[in-house]
């Protein structure tokens, strides 16, 4: 990854909370919790999703910078929407934590130095190793990722 592709991908990261933010931020309850279908993910899931993921990046590159040969531990995505209360939790309250720990863990990759970008750990649900720049790419796509759902499922709820 060149430098211009790092600042590219964290620019990137860095405008996803607030892209996120301008869509739900006036959604009546209905929409935030509207399903396609029983075994598909409402609005709020998502964002409850987005605020967990942020933590769970946030583990995971310091993990690769900072321990010597690490191994990340699988998760269930699913298991954790179902089981960690996300229906329970106010969509400005997760977006606010997603918007919190995505700014902390650009600050920590703005500061990295060029060859810190290859350190890496195993992940052995991908049955390989992989990179903190890997982590860099995931992160500018995955609001955008989950943007795209939100704004379908803003419609099918208008419906």
């Amino acid at each position: 990854m060149t430098e211009a592709d790092l600042k590219k991908h964290l620019e990137a990261a860095e405008k996803s909370p607030k892209q996120i933010a301008a869509a739900v931020s006036v959604l009546p309850e209905k929409t935030l919790r509207y399903k396609p279908a029983p075994d598909k993910w409402c609005i709020l899931e998502i964002l409850g999703h987005l605020a967990d993921m942020e933590i769970l990046y946030a583990y995971r590159i310091r993990q690769m910078l900072a321990d010597q040969d690490p191994v990340i531990a699988p998760i269930d995505q699913n298991a954790w929407a179902k089981n960690l209360g996300y229906l329970e939790s106010s969509s400005p309250e997760l977006v606010a934590l997603y918007g919190l720990n995505r700014r902390a863990n650009v600050q920590l990759l703005k500061r990295m130095q060029a060859e810190d970008l290859q350190k890496s750990a195993r992940h052995p649900e991908l049955d390989r190793r992989v990179t903190v720049a890997d982590y860099v790419q995931m992160m500018s796509k995955h609001g955008p990722n989950h943007l795209e759902q939100i704004e379908r499922l803003k419609k099918e709820a208008m419906q």
